[in-house]
């Protein structure tokens, strides 16, 4: 039970951050949504589908449905980014947290539907 505490808290504390520093262009995020071939604007939509997964995901215990809607939508973010890195040519280790990311999503997602046993 802790386990799933500890991974459902990660999973919202990555997303939380990420989402509200590409919704309000927090540091970096305006160069990395140009390097990425998007402007601020759709940056900023990529924020809210994150943020709206770690609140889906937070709420997961109490609304699984909502919880392993939410890890999927993360998960095809995730894989957009991954997409996103290849196609740019990005070093090999630009790949590490969209995948480590989703690893915990995934994580995830067998915890909340009874899938570990």
């Amino acid at each position: 039970m802790y386990l799933y505490a500890i991974v459902i808290c990660l999973i919202v504390l990555i997303f939380a951050l990420l989402g509200v520093s590409k919704l309000l262009a927090l540091g970096p995020m305006p160069e990395l949504a140009a390097h990425a071939g998007f402007s601020t604007g759709a940056y900023r939509v990529i924020g809210a589908l994150e943020l709206a997964g770690a609140i889906g995901v937070a709420l997961g215990p109490v609304v699984p449905l909502g919880g392993v809607l939410a890890g999927a939508g993360l998960l095809l973010l995730l894989a957009g980014a991954a997409a996103t890195h290849v196609r740019k040519r990005d070093a090999p280790a630009k790949l590490v947290p969209a995948v480590v990311c989703g690893a915990l999503v995934t994580w995830y997602l067998v915890l909340l539907t009874g899938g570990a046993g």
